[in-house]
């Protein structure tokens, strides 16, 4: 059923990847009006992640923002598609660094890399960073069910020297990696909600009392790797640009949890920039009721 699901489907987001930028847009429009006006999907969800992001902003604010977040989710989705047969040199016009130099300072200078990012702007096309590097990269993800669809993934980042692996290789996999010493760079998605029952470390995120993802931190202390947070902004439709931030060049001198704070201080600014452009449809709020003792004075 798997196979026979990605020979039907494969073709059709073949010929999407194709088209040119304008036209894919417009069938991004088209999708807006679809999962938007038609289907609501989530509308619920991001209709309360926004009233609690943003308590002081009238109805009217937040329909605007939430309206121009599903553009913006389906401007995603057909870049992700169009990922299967963009150019290098398209993407490198459109997925652009101010600061390249601190990411290969610390390539140079023989450091592995942590590469902390929130489900903000545009993190598909960031794979492209690889074209700029010696070294191998790697990003964690959630395998998908269908393996060909999963196996499809993995060959398009594999296109810029990328690999993905799964939560539970990347521990084995990066440790063997530093004992072979080689230098490498691995991409965090750090930003949404750990299990409650499972957090090491709860803290404020846009005012509110949350559990928080600390495995980058940590594993950057273990293996002693640099830790960069890279933030995108929009430019405008189909353009980003990122900037690296370095966040602890030797992790282990700093208190646990100093740079995962950090991290959510970077991408809250993020938020509050342009709001639209965060990944509401995800429940990144739903443990605020279940916050331990001792962090009750945060609430």
């Amino acid at each position: 059923m798997h196979f026979l699901a990605y020979i039907l489907i494969y073709p059709i987001l073949w010929l999407v990847s194709i088209l040119p930028f304008r036209l894919l847009y417009a069938v991004s429009d088209g999708l807006f009006v679809l999962i938007y006006h038609i289907i609501g999907y989530r509308k619920k969800v991001v209709k309360e992640n926004l009233k609690l992001a943003f308590p002081h902003k009238s109805d009217a604010e937040l329909n605007k923002i939430r309206k121009k977040f599903y553009h913006h989710l389906c401007d995603m989705v057909l870049e992700s598609i169009k990922s299967l047969t963009i150019s290098e040199a398209d993407m490198k016009k459109r997925f652009t660094f101010t600061n390249i130099e601190v990411i290969q300072q610390l390539e140079d200078e023989n450091r592995s890399i942590a590469l902390m990012c929130a489900h903000y702007g545009s993190w598909e096309w960031i794979f492209i960073l690889q074209t700029y590097m010696k070294n191998q990269g790697y990003a964690i993800y959630k395998r998908l069910a269908n393996k060909y669809f999963d196996g499809l993934v993995k060959r398009i980042r594999a296109k810029y020297n990328s690999h993905l692996i799964t939560t539970k290789e990347t521990i084995p996999v990066l440790m063997q990696l530093k004992k072979e010493g080689k230098v490498t760079i691995c991409g965090f998605v750090s930003d949404q909600s750990p299990k409650a029952e499972r957090a090491f470390h709860w803290n404020e995120f846009m005012g509110i009392t949350v559990p928080v993802h600390t495995g980058a931190e940590m594993l950057a202390k273990k293996l002693d790797m640099s830790v960069v947070f890279f933030g995108v902004k929009k430019l405008k439709r189909g353009f980003y640009e990122t900037t690296f931030t370095t966040l602890a060049y030797h992790p282990n001198e700093y208190p646990d949890y100093a740079i995962t704070d950090r991290f959510l201080d970077l991408v809250e600014a993020q938020i509050n920039e342009a709001p639209e452009y965060y990944l509401w449809t995800h429940k990144r709020w739903k443990h605020r009721d279940k916050v331990p003792a001792e962090y009750q004075k945060n609430v």
